[in-house]
């Protein structure tokens, strides 16, 4: 099986852009279910609303894979799924170091979907000499003195980065000194890297505060809602006109006609 080192995705050179790109994992991951379901065939429209985006904008992102489907039949799910794969490069052997392994480290170690999606994990490095050995995920830990050797053995080009953002800078210029071209960074800080470095910032807790603002705005238009209604309550009460004095009650109908203005005693 061919590594990733010596062989990457055509996307760039076959000018697919970047937002369809970022898409097709998302119809990657529609189209796999309906695989593993042995559906045989998807409409545009179906495809899309399982990805999540417009059946427009799927047919044209699938365009550029040269992909058009048959009118009144479809997609045939298993070659898109073959497509897709290919041209993200998930039909080769992808090597991954996972540096930094704390909690964060140690799960993404441990997260079956790489290896289903072509991404093989070569090798864990820590600092930490206490943790040098250690299994996890059934992988032994490496120590960080190694990281250029067990790159260049292992022919690594995708590197994933899971330390504290205080030595983040300087594991990134470790990694791509060494050759790695491919980035995936969860350390809550910006990294720096030369042209031809790709890369990828997962940050949780911006993903958090974005879901935050979304709430404190549901908040407030139901807030705004509330205080609408009682505005128009009280705007309704207001257009009711006085009634006449010294006719108090009078006049006011009950269930069984007037209702006199004095009760008899």
């Amino acid at each position: 099986m061919a590594t990733g080192r010596t062989h990457r995705p055509a996307t760039r050179s076959r000018g697919i852009p970047e937002a369809t790109v970022a898409r097709l994992p998302l119809y990657l991951r529609a189209l796999t279910a309906l695989s593993e379901r042995s559906v045989p065939t998807v409409s545009s429209e179906e495809l899309a609303a399982a990805a999540g985006v417009n059946s427009a904008k799927l047919r044209k992102d699938f365009s550029y894979l040269g992909s058009y489907g048959t009118r009144g039949v479809g997609y045939d799910v298993e070659y898109l799924v073959y497509q897709i794969s290919r041209e993200l490069g998930l039909t080769q052997d992808w090597p991954v170091v996972i540096v930094g392994i704390g909690n964060l480290g140690a799960a993404l170690a441990g997260y079956g979907g790489f290896a289903s999606r072509g991404f093989r994990v070569a090798a864990l490095i820590d600092a930490d000499p206490a943790m040098t050995g250690k299994p996890v995920a059934g992988i032994p830990v490496q120590h960080s003195d190694d990281l250029e050797k067990i790159i260049e053995e292992d022919g690594v080009s995708i590197g994933v980065i899971a330390t504290p953002a205080g030595v983040a800078q300087q594991v990134c210029d470790r990694l791509v000194a060494a050759g790695v071209t491919s980035i995936l960074n969860f350390a809550p800080t910006v990294l720096s890297v030369p042209d031809g470095v790709d890369v990828r910032k997962v940050d949780l807790s911006i993903e958090l505060q974005i879901l935050a603002f979304h709430e404190q705005r549901k908040a407030g238009e139901e807030s705004n809602a509330e205080a609408d209604t009682d505005a128009d309550a009280e705007a309704a009460v207001a257009a009711v006109p006085p009634a006449p004095r010294g006719t108090t009650g009078a006049g006011r109908k009950g269930p069984d006609g007037d209702v006199p203005a004095v009760m008899p005693a």
